[in-house]
């Protein structure tokens, strides 16, 4: 599962969990956002219960993009222990990104 995450939500969602979080920065009009789709609710699936997935739109929350000085999208970022581990600019597989999530765990 993929869980929304707002601009007022972050910090409880993202930087105060308890398992490592993706976080996957996006917006309907971006193609290259709905091609990753797919590839983060597979790995929410596989990773569950493990790492939390989550998802701003920074349409909607531009206080987040502005904090991660996110110029463009989509870009997933990795936080572990409420802090930036990692970050991934553009559409990729889910091949690229599992060793990314691994190195979290």
């Amino acid at each position: 599962m993929v869980v929304d995450v707002s601009d007022q939500t972050f910090d409880n969602e993202v930087l105060k969990s308890t398992l490592p979080v993706l976080v996957d920065l996006w917006a309907p009009w971006c193609g290259p956002c709905r091609m990753v789709a797919p590839v983060i609710e597979k790995l929410a699936e596989k990773y569950n219960g493990k790492v939390k997935f989550c998802r701003v739109s920074v349409d909607e929350n531009p206080q987040t993009a502005a904090k991660y000085r996110v110029m463009s999208i989509p870009t997933l970022m990795f936080f572990k222990g409420g802090e930036l581990a990692d970050t991934v600019i553009g559409a990729v597989s889910e091949q690229a990104l599992a060793p990314r999530l691994d190195a979290l765990l």
